[in-house]
């Protein structure tokens, strides 16, 4: 940080960002120089013995010892130079951009020479009495150059930035044509993937995604290195915060219980862990015969073959099911994981476009119901749609005036209840079990869209309940959530990310990551380094006060940077604002809806660490939508999102009721 400058452009690399390739090149280099010494001492003098092209030979293996050798000595002052200073210093590594492009400029030379000895040794330049020596040696010598030269042009590619011509940091373009021509940039991005140009709501989708890319990241002056530098010294900020809030008695934790008759007291029936994870089952069965492969990687195969029908194109079908394989693979899959059988899966779209998610309707006999199960996110086309963030007019029966919704959820679940009323599913399936509930269910993408599909079909069906599993933030405003309390019910996992995900968390998560990587006194290298050591044995206490300058870290904590006060959010909400920090793209903030149950893994007191348990407990508490308003960088935020752990854990719950006597006792 900031992005490297080259050739009148701007990169997605930095010049700090050279040491670990550099050291990688460095290493290829001498084992290279190394193979070639070893190949010219055992075959030097048999090229004197060539009945022509001996000096063409000799020439191309000394010329590439040299070149070799000039390039790995300008790799080590290169990576040398990209080490020095601190992420935002660029003073330090002034020296970075003239010597990398000097190297940059010796690859037409190694190009040029790796051809001729290409032409050399494939045409009939060189002949030489010992054709094991030609034949073999140099050809495996050029080929490896090749090899080389086509990595290095490789690692140009990864890093070119079509954005790098337009000269953001100066003020010659205005604010909005500046805007316009970095939202068309990424428009045509997404339209490279031709695959998509036919989906419904194809371009509209695209222009609100590109406008808010451009919202986020135009002027920021970030390079993906910078990013994952950023989220090392997060964590570590956030630690370093947490503790001393701690110390100060400012911040205290939340009360967590396993009791779970404590924690549905006073609730509906309906609210509970055992019908909490017979939902998650059936959520994670919508995932179908990729979930069955992801969790059986050698006999997924076999497991699914049962539940398929071969050539079933051509068959005529009993239940509705809409672009599934020829062989049925994701109904399937759904079956196996969800122990179902034909006549209980009244319909199953698989359809997957934009904004257009597959979903299930199942005839529950366990809990008498029928479920609408709604896939979470499992292709590009499901990433873009979540990344429709944008707040946009939901003004329906039964919500206030006023009410905002995440804008590609509010897509996907009108035209899935577009689906549900053209094949007439739900009027067929109630004609058939009239004495049924509704239900609706997903995990991720398919919990969002669950809630908003709930609020539509909730007219017609007063009594319908909504299970959502790792919700994403940002979804519906505020009032809007409070009804969602009445009949959905929100489990979130630990520190699940896409808990916190909503484009005011992430507008909050840029500006604290640029104020932290200012603020950082270590060099990129070292932060990344540091980075592995934290996954494996987590953030040493010296690490939180030796990482900032002058020993200090930011004085602020989330929800309350300096530059992102309240007092100013009426003129924050400008997506054309030049200062990065002031740059709002959503005037409405979203939030979690239903009522939200967060569960936790249980920290276990230094008394009891000494007794080994292989298996893990939980607790869980009541949470609010706002306590998940802020991003944070903690080791399993991936991880708990992942829909079989989040089940792991209402199952651990559900058997620790019986285990509660000894679990109050050890509390």
């Amino acid at each position: 940080m900031p992005a490297l400058m080259l050739f009148g452009r701007k990169w997605l690399a930095a010049t700090d960002d050279l040491v670990y390739p550099g050291l990688f090149e460095i290493f290829i280099r001498i084992v290279w120089i190394a193979l070639i010494g070893i190949a010219c001492a055992r075959y030097y003098g048999e090229t004197w013995k060539c009945q022509s092209g001996g000096g063409l030979v000799r020439a191309f293996l000394v010329g590439e010892i040299v070149m070799l050798g000039v390039v790995t000595i300008l790799l080590c002052f290169l990576v040398n130079q990209s080490a020095r200073g601190s992420i935002t210093d660029t003073y330090a590594r002034r020296f970075v951009q003239p010597l990398l492009t000097v190297k940059i400029l010796l690859m037409p030379l190694e190009i040029v020479w790796n051809i001729l000895g290409s032409l050399w040794v494939l045409s009939d330049n060189v002949r030489c009495s010992n054709e094991h020596y030609t034949i073999t040696a140099v050809k495996v010598l050029v080929f490896f150059d090749w090899v080389l030269i086509g990595l290095a042009i490789l690692g140009l590619a990864l890093v070119f930035d079509p954005l790098g011509s337009l000269r953001l940091e100066e003020k010659v373009l205005e604010d909005e044509i500046e805007h316009g021509r970095a939202s068309r940039i990424w428009l045509r991005r997404f339209k490279f993937f031709w695959w998509m140009r036919r989906d419904e709501s194809a371009n509209e989708t695209f222009q609100h995604v590109a406008g808010l890319l451009t919202a986020l990241f135009r002027g920021t002056d970030l390079v993906p290195s910078d990013v994952m530098a950023g989220c090392v010294l997060l964590r570590v900020r956030q630690k370093r915060e947490t503790l001393e809030l701690r110390r100060l008695n400012i911040l205290e934790r939340p009360k967590y219980t396993s009791d779970s008759q404590s924690i549905f007291a006073g609730v509906p029936n309906w609210m509970s862990l055992d019908w909490a994870h017979h939902y998650m089952q059936l959520s994670i069965a919508s995932y179908g015969w990729l979930f069955v492969i992801y969790q059986n990687a050698c006999t997924g195969c076999f497991r699914l073959i049962s539940g398929m029908t071969c050539c079933a194109c051509f068959r005529r079908k009993r239940n509705i099911v809409l672009e599934d394989n020829c062989c049925l693979c994701n109904l399937s899959g759904v079956k196996y994981l969800s122990k179902l059988t034909d006549d209980d899966i009244l319909f199953a779209s698989f359809r997957n476009h934009l904004c257009e998610i597959p979903f299930c309707v199942i005839a529950d006999h366990k809990t008498a119901s029928i479920v609408i199960v709604i896939r979470g996110s499992l292709s590009l086309r499901d990433i873009i749609t979540d990344i429709a963030a944008a707040s946009d007019s939901f003004e329906i029966e039964g919500l206030p005036p006023g009410s905002m919704a995440h804008r590609g959820m509010i897509i996907g679940a009108k035209l899935l209840l577009k689906q549900l009323n053209q094949y007439k599913v739900l009027q067929n399936a109630f004609e058939k079990y009239p004495r049924y509930n509704l239900t609706v269910t997903g995990h991720s993408l398919g919990a969002g869209l669950s809630v908003l599909l709930g609020l539509l079909l909730r007219p017609k069906y007063p009594s319908i309940r909504v299970y959502a599993f790792s919700t994403p933030a940002g979804l519906l405003s505020r009032e809007a959530a409070k009804i969602t309390e009445e009949f959905v019910l929100t489990i979130g996992l630990g520190d699940d990310f896409v808990m916190r995900l909503s484009v005011d968390s992430i507008e909050n998560f840029r500006t604290s990551l640029l104020i932290t990587l200012q603020a950082c006194r270590l060099p990129k290298y070292r932060v990344v380094l540091n980075g592995f050591g934290y996954i494996m044995f987590g953030v040493p206490d010296r690490d939180l006060n030796r990482t900032w300058r002058n020993g200090n870290t930011i004085n602020s904590i989330p929800g309350q940077l300096p530059l992102l006060v309240e007092a100013t959010r009426q003129t924050e909400t400008r997506i054309l604002e030049r200062d990065v920090t002031r740059r709002r793209f959503s005037e409405v903030r979203l939030f979690t809806a239903g009522r939200i149950l967060h569960v936790v893994k249980y920290k276990v007191p230094p008394a009891e660490k000494k007794k080994k348990s292989k298996e893990r407990k939980y607790e869980m508490r009541w949470a609010q939508p706002e306590d998940f308003m802020e991003m944070t960088v903690m080791p399993r935020m991936l991880l708990d999102h992942l829909p079989e752990n989040l089940e792991g854990a209402l199952a651990t719950l559900i058997r620790q009721q019986d285990e509660l006597p000894q679990y109050l006792e050890a509390l």
